[in-house]
């Protein structure tokens, strides 16, 4: 919404024709007549509607009434096409599955969903009596998007909305609830939630390094270090540092038409052709991008910027799909994702948020829903497990400590990407964990089996932090690493300028590359994409080279982070890439 400037007032857009007041006159009536009101029921309530303080956005004031504002209603799905759902994920994931690759279309999985028609059609006539603007349905059936104005949204839901900035996004607002809303209860029981009325997202770009260490500075070897950008100074990381690290081809190698990536934008973040341009004839390296879903309202931002020029980096002959949704909503871009006709096959995103905050059991919920058709469709994602260290972004407390997981990192549906640093600066060698990486064990979801085993060695081997500040029996995370952090910072153009960015938001577009690669070998070979990742990375371990040094306590030993030690942890999960073992795997 960073195009609607502040002087829009509610005198320049009009509110829908008696939506408003056709709803106050109904429950004049009911009242007049005795007859009560039908019953409501808030939804989401285990988040409070007035936990943006917490998470630096502020109330800048209430939304025009005529102005329209996009809501993603995931649909109630019964428990057992839920397990179905689940059941075909593993199904076609599994190495040793006899279904392995055979991945669903939109047309399976709307028959796997089944949602009755009877649904959808009183969600349907609700929203379209109380003034709805636009209406449609996801491919599978079981999300609906409504585009209402911001009186008939309020009315319909019984809530107040307001535009919310945030400090470090002056520019940027996005429009959320101001205080719980509610459905009538019948209708309450056919959906998950309304998204993204409480979710406030995380405002956290990664993290630049201070002049003195960004370019030209001078290091110990730095004939020997490899760069391949003439624009960087000979401490930044290049392509051609990663080409050496993780054994990648320094050539593109077959292409094929079927394959295909992607990387997540979200408010505030894009990118500019003549940046993507500087950085292609800096470094020797094709930087483009094919396709756009969304539209570029935004400036160049560093985020969107490292994301595509690593990401094409990494895989320079696989076309790229930039998906960018202007509400920051996670849920809205997941289902945009798995809606597409022909969606990219590997999706890297550099976003996400603490457990705890604003992420209510409903919207992770919904949100894994998505990661699951994504996984049972043959999509890989791929996301940040975040730059907080064990701490996360709330913190960990001063007298109270508890480690704070991060969404959606933690969720069993993706693959958790953790950062590295290099353990002496400027050494192309051994890594040890990123101090700031997050990583660690979910608050919210089990053990999946497919890491049971190497989480039960990890706590059986290594030295625990006290057992009170995290959970023992929820999913470790992260799973795999990339270099990320601080030691080395990764070099990019930005508004026409170089720069050296540190973040595990590097970390997650540069595994991504990789395995759109891996992917490119398969379907060569006549072999279907790999999707979901996880059931094949923890029974092949050996196609990653294992990080055995460092802790994610922030740099704070009083944050008592994870070790990295051998085999699996949750500092980096099983190591960094080594593609040229990896091509073997495939």
């Amino acid at each position: 919404v960073s195009d609607w400037s502040s002087d829009v007032c509610s005198s320049d857009l009009e509110s829908p024709p008696d939506t408003t007041e056709m709803l106050t006159l109904l429950t004049s009536i009911l009242a007049f007549s005795g007859t009560p009101p039908p019953a409501r029921v808030t939804l989401e309530p285990d988040v409070t509607p007035h936990n943006a303080s917490t998470s630096s956005w502020r109330n800048v004031g209430a939304v025009p009434g005529g102005y329209p504002v996009t809501l993603t209603i995931p649909l109630s799905i019964a428990k057992e096409r839920r397990e179905l759902l689940e059941t075909a994920l593993f199904d076609v994931s599994e190495p040793d599955s006899p279904h392995y690759g055979k991945h669903y279309t939109h047309d399976g999985l709307l028959a796997l969903l089944a949602v009755p028609e009877a649904q959808v059609a009183r969600l349907r006539s609700f929203f379209g009596g109380a003034g709805a603007l636009s209406t449609s349905l996801s491919p599978h059936g079981d999300v609906l998007t409504v585009v209402l104005p911001a009186a008939a949204a309020e009315a319909a839901l019984q809530t107040k909305l307001a535009f919310f900035e945030h400090h470090a996004l002056p520019s940027t607002r996005v429009v959320r609830a101001s205080a719980s809303y509610s459905l009538p209860a019948p209708l309450a029981e056919d959906v998950l939630m309304v998204g993204e009325l409480l979710q406030f997202p995380r405002v956290a770009p990664p993290i630049d390094e201070p002049p003195s260490a960004r370019l030209g500075s001078v290091v110990p070897g730095a004939a020997e270090w490899p760069s391949s950008c003439s624009g960087c100074g000979a401490s930044l990381l290049t392509p051609a540092t990663l080409q050496k690290r993780y054994k990648l081809p320094a050539t593109a190698g077959a292409a094929h038409p079927k394959n295909s990536m992607a990387v997540a934008e979200f408010q505030g973040q894009f990118f500019e052709e003549r940046d993507l341009e500087r950085f292609s004839s800096s470094c020797s390296t094709p930087v483009d991008v094919k396709t756009v879903v969304g539209a570029n309202r935004s400036s160049a931002g560093v985020e969107a910027e490292l994301d595509i020029e690593y990401i094409k980096a990494v895989a320079p002959g696989v076309p790229l799909t930039v998906i960018y949704d202007a509400g920051y909503s996670l849920l809205s871009w997941a289902n945009q994702l798995v809606g597409l006709g022909w969606p990219p096959l590997v999706a890297s995103v550099s976003y996400g948020n603490d457990e705890a905050q604003q992420t209510s059991a409903a919207y992770m919920l919904s949100v894994n829903l998505a990661f699951m058709k994504a996984g049972a469709m043959g999509i890989s994602i791929l996301v940040a497990s975040g730059d907080q260290g064990v701490c996360g972004r709330e913190g960990c407390g001063l007298f109270f400590k508890k480690f704070k997981p991060d969404f959606p990192a933690s969720s069993p549906y993706v693959t958790a990407v953790g950062g590295t640093d290099f353990d002496q600066k400027s050494v192309v060698g051994a890594e040890k964990a990123w101090s700031n990486s997050g990583g660690g064990f979910s608050n919210t979801f089990a053990i999946p089996a497919y890491q049971a085993q190497a989480v039960h060695h990890y706590k059986h081997t290594a030295t625990l932090p006290p057992a009170h500040l995290y959970n023992d029996t929820g999913r470790g995370y992260p799973d795999v690493s990339a270099l990320g952090g601080q030691v080395n910072p990764y070099c990019v153009v930005t508004r026409g300028m170089y720069a050296g960015v540190a973040g595990t938001s590097a970390s997650s577009p540069v595994v991504a590359g990789v395995f759109a690669r891996l992917n490119g070998l398969r379907l060569v070979k006549g072999k279907s994409p790999m999707g979901f990742l996880n059931p094949f990375l923890y029974r092949n371990p050996s196609g990653f080279q294992d990080v055995r040094l460092g802790t994610n306590d922030e740099g704070r030993a009083s944050n008592r982070g994870f070790d990295a030690v051998a085999g699996w942890d949750p500092a980096t999960g099983l190591g960094t890439p080594d593609f040229e073992a990896l091509a073997q795997l495939v």
